[in-house]
């Protein structure tokens, strides 16, 4: 099977590693390109030549995605699929570019030098390339997490959009403190401090552009800063009453799943 990928960067390297096709590689950058074959034992493509694919991946942020989808359909044969990270704008893109294609949009749940991991799956119009790629990632070590674009994208707006504000603004308000003044909540706070400012700026910027949710975080926190004694007690518990064991959070759209608050480590995979 021969696979055009788009783009060279982490997840284009981390898709075209994970599946048994012949892959190459274009990007706007040629060095990424180049170096994206070199570490899969690919090939740069030659998009001028009237060369066609069986598959071709969108690997691009996801500012970007539909654009590229709407260029690079044509060279499409039998199936077109993105790593970007949002389900609802690839796969739009796809009914509206790639309607005689196998649709597949894909986003894996955690920084690609975290893999194998969780790789949530939306086939919008399955068939037997994309299962076979699939099934690449899934010998590859991954677990497919088969869901919806509204289930998948009102998620995001939890685990990235306002998981990554509510990091970053403590991170922003923290103070230094003194050694040994410690405690776990804190220790556990500064890791994931640590982790988030890590990354790449552009990559949590375009989250926060897609996805909703960090004027909840705000509100939130607003909220507690102005309640008085009683006032946070009632937030106080009301909080508790959605977080521990004998209770559930409000199902995300899309299917009846939890929104799950463990922290899930984009172009595609998850930045942490």
């Amino acid at each position: 099977m021969d696979v055009l990928i788009v783009g060279g960067g982490s997840m284009g390297t981390w898709f075209g590693s994970a599946v048994d096709a012949t892959v190459a590689y274009t990007d706007i950058d040629p060095d990424a390109a180049i170096s994206a074959a070199e570490a899969t034992n690919g090939q740069v493509a030659n998009l001028e030549s009237e060369e066609r694919y069986d598959a071709v991946c969108l690997a691009v942020p996801m500012d970007h995605v539909a654009e590229a989808i709407a260029e690079y359909a044509p060279l499409a044969e039998r199936a077109i699929l993105d790593v970007s990270g949002v389900m609802a704008a690839p796969i739009e893109a796809m009914d509206a570019y790639a309607t005689d294609l196998e649709r597949v949009s894909l986003h894996p749940l955690f920084a690609p030098e975290r893999a194998p991991g969780t790789v949530a799956v939306v086939r919008e119009a399955s068939g037997p390339v994309s299962a076979a790629l699939l099934e690449d990632l899934v010998d590859a070590g991954n677990e497919l997490l088969e869901t919806t674009v509204d289930e998948h994208d009102e998620a995001m707006e939890t685990i990235q959009a306002q998981t990554h504000a509510a990091i970053l603004s403590f991170a922003l308000a923290a103070r230094q403190v003194p050694d040994g003044f410690e405690t776990p909540v804190y220790d556990g706070l500064e890791d994931l401090a640590r982790t988030v400012t890590g990354g790449t700026p552009h990559v949590y910027g375009e989250i926060q552009q897609t996805f909703d949710g960090a004027d909840a975080v705000a509100d939130a926190a607003a909220r507690i800063a102005d309640a008085d004694g009683e006032e946070f007690e009632g937030l106080y518990e009301s909080a508790a009453e959605r977080w521990h064991d004998d209770t559930k959070l409000e199902p995300v759209a899309g299917g009846d799943r939890t929104a799950d608050p463990d922290d899930v480590s984009h172009e595609g995979g998850d930045p942490e």
